[in-house]
């Protein structure tokens, strides 16, 4: 078995029964940061052994974890906050895996082999559910949530203004992440790209802005791109954390 286990983003309570049961079953916990993991193997007392995966592992990493399939370990990959393969390198991993699983038994020679084949066919993969930014800053959103653009960080340089473009042109609710440096800079470009918006008839734009969910710290800014921005920069506090930007439509 190979678990996708989704853990808290903020708050460590924000955890499923499930999720801590299968943590402590497993043989090994895949980790984006050993260090914040063992955090919160550390509050509930879970002792599995932790191994380093994330997106500067390299091909011998990969091989590594796939063999430690084939000889029939049972996995659960985390990351550091919410659900692993969004916007996270671990889809990476789960593609690597999946092409492997591919691989017919008979091609592997020896009995051996041909045994730790089987094992990658009949691999399950397994989701666990639970926190993810995305869809908490949705559920306090108050805009259409039947569908959304989600595009994750933004790029920091090329493609960066054709995705902004879009953002603003959508009839789609878009949600995006953004870090504390840039947070600015991509309200900045919402105002600047207003004019063609509403050169083709469309109204203002309603966003939510959601810093460090689930933290002590936790707040919600909600208005057109300008007062939202206003209202961040007022105190230099508000640009720390981790930000969740939902735009309405």
């Amino acid at each position: 078995m190979l678990y996708i286990i989704s853990t808290p983003i903020g708050n460590l309570e924000d955890i499923t029964l499930r999720a801590l049961r299968v943590l402590r079953e497993v043989d090994f916990i895949l980790c984006e940061d050993t260090r914040v993991t063992k955090k919160l193997l550390a509050k509930y007392e879970i002792k599995t052994p932790t191994v380093s995966y994330h997106q500067h592992s390299a091909a011998p990493k990969v091989e590594k974890i796939i063999e430690l399939l084939k000889q029939g370990k049972n996995l659960a990959l985390v990351t550091d906050a919410g659900t692993p393969g969004i916007a996270d390198p671990g889809n990476e991993l789960i593609h690597k895996i999946t092409e492997t699983r591919l691989a017919s038994p008979a091609r592997f020679a020896g009995a051996s082999a041909r045994r730790a084949g089987g094992l990658i066919a009949s691999l399950r993969i397994i989701p666990i559910p639970g926190p993810s930014a995305v869809a908490a800053a949705l559920s306090i959103a108050g805009v259409p949530t039947s569908e959304f653009l989600f595009l994750g960080f933004l790029p920091h340089k090329k493609g960066r203004q054709t995705l902004v473009k879009k953002i603003v042109a959508s009839e789609r609710t878009a949600v995006v992440y953004e870090s504390c440096h840039r947070i600015v800079k991509f309200l900045q470009e919402l105002i600047d790209n207003l004019p063609l918006r509403q050169a083709g008839g469309g109204a203002n734009l309603d966003i939510v802005v959601c810093r460090e969910l689930t933290k002590m710290f936790e707040s919600v800014y909600r208005g057109t791109p300008a007062e939202v921005l206003a209202e961040i920069q007022k105190d230099k506090n508000n640009l720390k954390g981790e930000f969740v930007i939902v735009i309405g439509k």
